[in-house]
C-alpha cells in the first residue's frame, strides 16, 4: 500500500503541471509518449513486441496521431488522416503476415492490429477533447469520470461489497462497489459543473451532467473489465512496471481509454445540437 500511495503522489506531481500546460505542445507529446508505450505493453502482453517489422508502424502510428491532434491546420482531415492511418495499419498487418505465414500466425496479428488500435484512438481522444472548443473545461471529465469511478468502486466494494460483479474476470469486483462507483461519479460531474460555473462562469446543464456521469461511469467499468479480460487471456498480472504498485499505463489508465472516445462522441453530438 505504501508504495502504490508513493507511486500516486509522484504521478499526480507529473500530471498536474501536464494540465497546467495543456494549451501548450507539452500535452500531445505527453499523451504521444503514454500512447507509445501503452502500445508496447499491449504488444508484450500479446507476446508480439520484438516482431519489430510489425510493430514499428504501429508505434510511429500511436506517436504521430495524438501530436497530429495539436495542430488547427490539420483538424478538418483528422478524421481522414486517423482512418486512413488505421486503414493502412490493416493492410501492412495482413500483407506482413501473408509474407510470414510460417512464422506468424494471423490469429497473434489481428489481435495485436486490432488491440493496438484500441489503445490508439483512446489515447488520441484525450488530445482530440482538449483541442475542441472549451475543451479546456472538457477533458478533465475523463480524468475526474474514469478515476472517481474507480476510487469509489473499490472503496465501496471494500466496505459494503458483498455480490461479486463478473468473478470469472475480476473476482475482487463487486456490484455494491460498481453502483457506488456511478453514485460517486455523478456527484462529481455535478460538483465539477458547479466549479464550473461559480469560478470561471462556464455553464454546463446539470440534467446533462448527471446523465453523462453516470453513463460514463458504467463506461469506465467496461473500460476497466475489458483490460482485466485481456490480461487473463494472456494469463499475466499486469501489463507493465511504469508505476510501482500500479503496473503499467494500461493498468493506470484502462478505465480512461474508453471513457475518452466515449466522451469525445458526446460532446461532439452536444456541440452540434
Amino acid at each position: 500500500m505504501k508504495t502504490r500511495i508513493i507511486t500516486a503522489i509522484c504521478a499526480i506531481a507529473i500530471f498536474v503541471p501536464i494540465c497546467i500546460f495543456s494549451d501548450t505542445l507539452a500535452f500531445p507529446i505527453a499523451f504521444a509518449i503514454i500512447c507509445a508505450v501503452g502500445v508496447y505493453e499491449m504488444a508484450k502482453c500479446i507476446g508480439m513486441h520484438k516482431n519489430w517489422g510489425l510493430c514499428i508502424p504501429i508505434y510511429l502510428v500511436a506517436l504521430g496521431l495524438p501530436m497530429l491532434a495539436y495542430f488547427d491546420v490539420i483538424k478538418p482531415y483528422f478524421f481522414i488522416i486517423a482512418v486512413a492511418c488505421v486503414f493502412l495499419l490493416l493492410i501492412y498487418s495482413l500483407a506482413y503476415v501473408m509474407f510470414r505465414l510460417n512464422q506468424d500466425k494471423i490469429t497473434d496479428v489481428m489481435s495485436l492490429f486490432a488491440l493496438c488500435t484500441y489503445v490508439i484512438l483512446c489515447f488520441t481522444s484525450v488530445v482530440n477533447i482538449r483541442y475542441m472548443d472549451n475543451g479546456n473545461y472538457y477533458y478533465l471529465l475523463i480524468f475526474i469520470g474514469a478515476w472517481v469511478c474507480d476510487t469509489f468502486a473499490y472503496f465501496t466494494g471494500k466496505f459494503l461489497g458483498r455480490h461479486k460483479l463478473i468473478p470469472a474476470i475480476s473476482p475482487k469486483k463487486t456490484i455494491e462497489g460498481s453502483i457506488g462507483g456511478i453514485v460517486f461519479t455523478i456527484g462529481a460531474f455535478a460538483l465539477y459543473g458547479f466549479i464550473l460555473r461559480a469560478s470561471f462562469g462556464f455553464e454546463m446543464s446539470y440534467i446533462e451532467l448527471i446523465i453523462m456521469g453516470a453513463v460514463v461511469a458504467v463506461v469506465s467499468q467496461i473500460g476497466d473489465l475489458i483490460a482485466s479480460a485481456v490480461k487473463r487471456q494472456y494469463e499475466i498480472k499486469d501489463y507493465g512496471f511504469l508505476f510501482p504498485g500500479h503496473g503499467g499505463v494500461l493498468d493506470r489508465f484502462d478505465s480512461v481509454m474508453l471513457v475518452s472516445p466515449f466522451l469525445y462522441i458526446v460532446i461532439s453530438m452536444l456541440n452540434i445540437i
